[in-house]
């Protein structure tokens, strides 16, 4: 019973804990375990490819800026977006990023 709850717990927490856009393509996965697999799948890759990511996304949050379309809850929401994947990465903006 405990191991199931456990399980739940876990599961639970890594959909939770992935941006919204992928939520759903990993909510198929019935256990923790393969929800961790999957994820390391998807997101991982060797310390290149890791690193050419965090660039990407230290670039992209240094040129945000407001599109002229758009509201400003769309605006926040692209912006959370990205400080969502940064987060996810571990990575931490400092002002020279900028």
């Amino acid at each position: 019973m405990q191991k199931k709850k456990n399980n739940v717990k876990a599961r639970t927490t890594l959909l939770l804990s992935l941006p919204d856009e992928h939520q759903l393509r990993f909510s198929k996965y019935k256990t923790a375990r393969e929800l961790w697999a999957a994820i390391l799948k998807t997101f991982g890759g060797n310390e290149a490819t890791k690193k050419r990511k965090k660039n990407l996304l230290k670039q992209h949050y240094g040129n945000f800026k407001a599109e002229g379309t758009e509201t400003l809850d769309q605006t926040f929401n692209r912006l959370q977006v990205i400080v969502s994947q940064l987060q996810f990465m571990d990575v931490d903006i400092e002002k020279d990023d900028l």
